[in-house]
């Protein structure tokens, strides 16, 4: 029997109250999603002025954080011509993101979700999605 640590729809909201807080910090409304350690939305919140476009691309972020267990752009760094994944974006349905603002969730070493940030540039998607692990671990007490 597998016993699995998964985010509570609590803690989801967390998540998405420190996306919103840095997103307004830095002056750009974001899409924010929320996935369990599977990649199954929790929480989806698109702040008024978050692209349109982005929703999706929100949720792939999320999506790839928890499935794959790697932040995105760590993937966009190992995804050229050349390299041992060169090609894995176009997995899972094309759902695999590689575009920076995607991060696994881990409490105590183990992924029990997933945070995607889209609608600003890749590295303010980037730290939008860390502040809201900062958040994260600061109001739960939790360690990564």
């Amino acid at each position: 029997m597998l016993e699995i640590k998964r985010l509570s729809i609590e803690e989801a909201r967390v998540l998405v109250e420190g996306s919103i807080k840095a997103s307004n910090e830095i002056g750009l409304p974001m899409c924010i999603a929320v996935t369990d350690e599977s990649g199954n939305l929790l929480a989806f919140e698109r702040m008024d002025g978050g692209k349109i476009s982005s929703i999706s691309i929100a949720v792939d972020k999320a999506f790839t954080g928890a499935a794959a267990r790697k932040a995105t752009h760590v993937y966009n760094e190992l995804c050229q011509p050349g390299q041992p994944t060169f090609g894995i974006h176009i997995t899972n349905g094309g759902h695999f993101s590689i575009i920076g603002g995607g991060f696994p969730v881990t409490v105590d070493g183990e992924v029990v979700g997933g945070v995607g940030i889209s609608s600003g540039t890749a590295a303010q998607d980037v730290v939008v999605a860390e502040a809201a692990l900062k958040h994260f671990y600061a109001a739960t007490g939790y360690t990564p």
